[in-house]
């Protein structure tokens, strides 16, 4: 981890917050409990427990792995619906197959970023490739679910592959960090997905003892995720580690360090992921695969389902 680098992060445009622009304070620090999705493979619950009013716009997001599968071990998940927002499986190690209903899909691999917007509703699955079961091998990655606003969640649905080499990378003054921007922009450079919801998605690699300090969109909120390693976020240099949120107030900037000692295990960095959104801050009404507005909506999403109304299961799916 990972497999989006450089050599010398200096040859990059470098990105700071403004002397004073105003930092944003931690509100909290919640730690992520683990379980299995799908056909069993791990994950950790990074938002569990925090109050979505500091989330909106996003609603859930695992960490996948990271996990090293023995041979015929490597798991994925059965085809299922979605419908009423938009999921994005960031692959940082590893080979996902996805295929859905609406024709869209692809093989994503190390890096890669797989944005689905379900809107009005389909079928999809995601699983490692046959070759992969059979060998085995490392999995890590990161699903995030982005809601919908009313007004977008009966549209069309799309698919986007975004491969690792699109996204934008970024660098600290000093070099000591490496950030990739996803999707939405940081200090005006934008990132290839593309979004319904306005939001901006990061992720960080903070060398032992760096420390970045980032302009924030004021209309934002503000979230960062542990993905391994040992750090502190906001200038009260709030401790945090692998498999912990951070939830920041409001401010135009936001500070994260890497602690000079790492993990013995894993790459000896800090990786971190920095998510901002645009609140919504509209009525929400989620089971299980449906995200919509009121709860006669997820009955009508439920007997569509049924009904077969959110496509079928094709015949021949090459997974």
């Amino acid at each position: 981890m990972p497999a989006v680098t450089v050599e010398n992060p200096l040859t990059l445009p470098r990105v700071t917050a403004a002397d004073d622009a105003v930092q944003r304070p931690v509100l909290a620090v919640s730690t992520a409990p683990q379980g299995y999705e799908g056909e069993g493979f791990p994950v950790r619950r990074a938002f569990a427990g925090i109050n979505y009013k500091y989330l909106d716009p996003f609603i859930m997001m695992d960490q996948m792995g990271e996990v090293e599968y023995a041979p015929g071990e490597p798991k994925g998940t059965p085809w299922h619906p979605h419908r009423g927002f938009e999921t994005v499986t960031y692959l940082i190690d590893g080979t996902f197959v996805h295929q859905d209903s609406n024709g869209g899909g692809g093989t994503i691999r190390n890096g890669d970023t797989q944005w689905m917007t379900a809107g009005s509703g389909l079928l999809h699955i995601e699983a490692p490739p046959e070759d992969l079961v059979m060998s085995g091998g490392l999995f890590h990655g990161l699903q995030l679910w982005v809601n919908l606003p009313a007004a977008n969640k009966m549209m069309d649905p799309r698919y986007q592959d975004i491969r690792g080499g699109q996204v934008q990378l970024l660098t600290s003054p000093d070099g000591g960090a490496l950030m990739r921007v996803i999707a939405g922009e940081l200090d005006g450079h934008e990132g290839p997905g593309i979004t319904h919801t306005p939001i901006t998605m990061i992720h960080a690699t903070l060398r032992p003892g760096a420390q970045i300090t980032l302009p924030w969109r004021e209309d934002f909120n503000g979230l960062a995720y542990v993905l391994a390693g040992r750090g502190a976020v906001g200038t009260e240099r709030r401790p945090v580690h692998k498999g912990q949120t951070a939830v920041f107030g409001e401010g135009g900037a936001l500070t994260v360090r890497a602690d000079d000692k790492q993990d013995a295990v894993g790459t000896g960095d800090l990786e971190i992921v920095l998510l901002g959104g645009r609140p919504i801050r509209e009525p929400m009404a989620h089971y299980g695969p449906f995200v919509m507005n009121t709860r006669e909506e997820l009955q009508q999403a439920f007997e569509d389902f049924q009904k077969g109304r959110l496509g079928t299961v094709p015949a021949v799916h090459g997974m």
